[in-house]
This record gives C-alpha cells, sequence and structure tokens, in this order.
C-alpha cells in the first residue's frame, strides 16, 4: 500500500499472465494494466506476455482484449494508451499440464527480456482456477522460473480461493513454499484494493480520537456486511460446489475483520502489519461443531424479484444440482480471544440475491448513560455507531445523538457523512491497481501470509463440518429481494442486539 504522494515507476519487468483469455484477465487485470498506464505508473521497460492453451495472433488476442477494455473500463477508453499497452503484448501458447512448454516458454522469455531489457524481473500472474495453482508453480519451479539470481526478482500472484478448508489450505501453501519464499508470493484479493479498506488502518492508527476507544471498554459489538443483489447466474457449476461460507469468509470477511481487530502494529510495513493480521485471525476462538451450529445461519434464496429483475429459484439455476442444499447466506457469531476484544462479539453475514448492494464494517459503541436525563421526555438515545462503508459508495459515517431545536430537551440521532467522491476528485477504478502496482514493487503489505490463510480456514472449518453433516437440517430457504433469512435476525436477537439494516 504505496503513499500516493511517493509514487514512482516500478523496475523493468515482464508481466505474465496464465489465463489470458479469460474473464478475470478481460474483466479486472487488462483494465487495471490500463489505468496504471493512464496514470503512467507502468515500468518504462514493460512486456506483457498471455498463455492460453491454444495459439492466438497478436492481432487476434489485442482485438479481444480491447473489446474487453471498452466493455469493463472505468472510464473512457483513450485508443493512443490502450494501444501502447497491447503493443507490449505477446501471446504464447502453452499447456500447463506439459512440462514441456515451462521450457519454451522460458526460452521466449529469455528472448523477450534481452529485446525489452526487463532486466529478467518477472512477475507470473496466475488467472486462473484455483486447480491450476499448485501444477503451474510446479512447472515454473521444474523450469527454473521462480528462482532469484543476479539480482532479478520473480514474483508469483495466486488469486482467490486459497484452499477449499483448513486441510488443503495447509497442502496448497506447503507445495507452493517448496518452490518459492513467502516474500515471493502475493496471495491477492481485490477486496484491498478498495480505497475505505485501506482507508481502515489510516483511521485507526493516523487518528488520535479512535485507538484509545477501540476496545471491549468502548465497543459493544461488531458488524460485517457484505450483501449482493446479484444471484448466481451462470456460475452454477461453482458456486454449487463452493457456498457463501468458502467464497467469501476466510478472504474478503476475514480481511475486514483482521484489519478493524489487529493490534497496532510496530512499523507501517509489510512484515510487522501482516503478523498482527495473522495474529488476530488466529485469536477467533475455535469453536465446537455445536457450538457452530448454534452460531451460525445458513440460507438459499427462493425466486423473487430484485427492482424490475426477476431472480429465478437459486435449485433452478444451470448447472446447480437438484435438492441443493449448498447455503447462498451466511451468517456468523465470532468471538476473539483476547485482552482487546473479550466479550465483544463479531457478527459476519454475506448473501447473494438481496435487496441491496452493501458491503460496510458497522462499529456499535455502547450505550451512554441515562441517568441525566431521567427527568426529561427522553424515551432513549439513538445508537451510536461509526460505519464504514466499502460498497456501493465508499465513505465513513458516524451516528449521534443531538438535541433537537426547541424549548425542551428532546434528542435525536444524527449523522456525520464523509464520501470519498465529495473530498477527492479520483478517477474511478477496479481495485485492482493498487494491488498490481504493489507486486511490481515489491510491497506486500496488502497480501496474505501463510500463516494468516490457515488461521482463517482454522476458524471457517467447525462450520464448515457441521453444515456438512447436518445436510438439509437448518437451511433456511429466503425470498430474492429481501435481507436474507428470518433466522438471521435471531441469531443477533437472542442476545438483544439488531442487525442494521441494509435498505
Amino acid at each position: 500500500m504505496t503513499d500516493v504522494s511517493k509514487q514512482k515507476k516500478p523496475d523493468p519487468c515482464t508481466f505474465v499472465i496464465f489465463g489470458v483469455t479469460g474473464d478475470l484477465t478481460h474483466r479486472l487485470v487488462i483494465p487495471a494494466l490500463y489505468n496504471l498506464a493512464a496514470a503512467d505508473l507502468l515500468p518504462d521497460k514493460f512486456c506483457v506476455v498471455g498463455i492460453a492453451r491454444t495459439a492466438m495472433s497478436h492481432d487476434d488476442l489485442c482485438e479481444s482484449l480491447m473489446t474487453g477494455l471498452r466493455k469493463f473500463a472505468t472510464r473512457p477508453v483513450d485508443d493512443a494508451i490502450a494501444k501502447r499497452l497491447l503493443g507490449c503484448l505477446t501471446p504464447v501458447a502453452a499447456d500447463t499440464s506439459d512440462p514441456n512448454s515451462f521450457d519454451r516458454l522460458k526460452e521466449q522469455l529469455e528472448k523477450l527480456e534481452a529485446k525489452r531489457s526487463t532486466g529478467g524481473n518477472r512477475l507470473f500472474y496466475l488467472a486462473t482456477p484455483p486447480n491450476a495453482f499448485a501444477p503451474i508453480t510446479r512447472g515454473l519451479g521444474r523450469a527454473g522460473l521462480l528462482k532469484e539470481e543476479g539480482g532479478a526478482w520473480r514474483r508469483l500472484v495466486i488469486e482467490k480461493p486459497f484452499g477449499t478448508d483448513l486441510a488443503s489450505a495447509k497442502a496448497l501453501n506447503a507445495e507452493i513454499l517448496k518452490i518459492v519464499d513467502e516474500h515471493q508470493i502475493y496471495r491477492i484479493d481485490h477486496y484491498l484494493g478498495k480505497e475505505t479498506v485501506q482507508n481502515i488502518l489510516v483511521l485507526r492508527f493516523a487518528n488520535g480520537m479512535f485507538e484509545p476507544i477501540w476496545n471491549r471498554n468502548h465497543i459493544d459489538h461488531i458488524q460485517i456486511t457484505v450483501g449482493e443483489k446479484l444471484g448466481v447466474g451462470h456460475r452454477g457449476s461453482f458456486y454449487d460446489s463452493t457456498g457463501a461460507l468458502r467464497d467469501m469468509v476466510p478472504n474478503h470477511l476475514f480481511q475486514l475483520l483482521s484489519l478493524v481487530a489487529m493490534e497496532p502494529p510496530a512499523k507501517f510495513d509489510a512484515h510487522s502489519v501482516r503478523t498482527e493480521k495473522a495474529e488476530v485471525l488466529a485469536a477467533i476462538q475455535t469453536q465446537s461443531e455445536e457450538e457452530a451450529l448454534q452460531n451460525s445461519v445458513r440460507g438459499q434464496y427462493q425466486a423473487g424479484k430484485i427492482g424490475d429483475t426477476e431472480i429465478e429459484d437459486y435449485r433452478e439455476t444451470e448447472d446447480v444440482k437438484a435438492g441443493s442444499t449448498t447455503e447462498t447466506y451466511a451468517a456468523l457469531k465470532l468471538v476473539i480471544d483476547n485482552w482487546r476484544w473479550a466479550g465483544v462479539p463479531f457478527y459476519l453475514r454475506t448473501g447473494k440475491a438481496l435487496g441491496v448492494k452493501r458491503t460496510e464494517v458497522a462499529i456499535k459503541f455502547k450505550q451512554a448513560p441515562f441517568a441525566m436525563f431521567r427527568d426529561t421526555p427522553v424515551d432513549r438515545l439513538s445508537q451510536n455507531y461509526l460505519v464504514i462503508s466499502i460498497e456501493p459508495t465508499e465513505g465513513i459515517t458516524l451516528q449521534f445523538n443531538t438535541k433537537v431545536p426547541g424549548p425542551v430537551i428532546s434528542i435525536d440521532g444524527v449523522e456525520m457523512k464523509f464520501r470519498y467522491k465529495d473530498y477527492f476528485k479520483v478517477e474511478p477504478a477496479t481495485g485492482y491497481e493498487t494491488l498490481i502496482y504493489d507486486c511490481m514493487i515489491g510491497d506486500n503489505i496488502l497480501f496474505q501470509r501463510a500463516d494468516s490463510v490457515e488461521a482463517g480456514w482454522q476458524a471457517v472449518q467447525p462450520f464448515l463440518d457441521a453444515w456438512k453433516k447436518a445436510g438439509a437440517k437448518g437451511l433456511e430457504r429466503y425470498k430474492a429481494g429481501g435481507e436474507g433469512p428470518a433466522a438471521a435476525e435471531e441469531l443477533l436477537k437472542r442476545d438483544g442486539r439488531n442487525w442494521r439494516k441494509l435498505g
């Protein structure tokens, strides 16, 4: 996470994309590279190598990527900038299951590096399905493509998900770490490229007013919400084998939780920040399967309507198994076993086909005593919330009480709002620009370390196991376009609390 006032151009390098013809490359990677090019933040000596299973001409691949760029760009496309970026592109056909492909890739990279003067620096971006992560890494390792020598760096960028459970995450980490060192691995989560997510650290540690009250003495509970309006769409096969818990909690929601709950790092560098994030995830109380069932809710959406859009029943979605028990909504109650957060529950929820798209962290402060207002017509005080909004509007809202003008004491809740778009004139971004730039300059502060990944799965595993054993029992059905299953409300109500309304 780089100080924009000190941004510099990265070292010369070759950017190798495995899966260059895929959706992720078209939708996010190329638009992010374009935005970096428009900001003059790509290296002067730079080339892109696109790896695909079948041979493609340079013109055909450029045409495909340009079409994707025009469709997914976050700003009007300047043809000159786009052509300059795509002019750096070299397509390479390679079957990642064939060891010889990596030897041929090595030869082509060495020729390109000599021609483009990139100094042997290589960034390998795995924009592929997760089952390809280990085979590609093995192939790169066998060909010596990841070995750092002669002052050149080699980096490996891996998209989420990092495993499907604790055992697979440990196995994936162990296999990759046999081939590359931890400092070479960049486990990317696009949520951490969002300005407001990065601003959580600044909000907490650069302001003297917040950190003194950021603890169990003043905070009642914390809610983390990632709600989506979209249904599963055409991802039925992937989603039905994954579910909301695996898809969102160990990565997106836990990244937000770790930033909100971590201890102040000794220094603002990658090692210190990532260590504190890993430690707070490791401090999440591991629940028994019985506790996991009690402290969780899972749901699956039925047919409904969101705005003018009809949403079909999840079980009617293409490639979803008949009678599927895969959850499209998950809510959890977690506890962190450390001094700062003892007794403060963390409530997490994520779901598809909800009435509102909303990602936020809501910190609920403890209620002020009523004693001084005993003789005034005050029934209750408004709740004090600090809300960090991430989507669809990035900003921060502080909710507090104030006196209503007039001769009697009447209190009402009001809000102070900060929105990024009101204060800063910045071009819309994909969220990947900062992350890709940080990969190129070697700043891994925003990327997960192996211990952090495994700590997240350790906390989630009891819920996975309990839900698998329960089968259809306990799976709540909810109508698309609402706020999720009714049981999710009960999860908080039994503690005398309520979810913040999505609408």
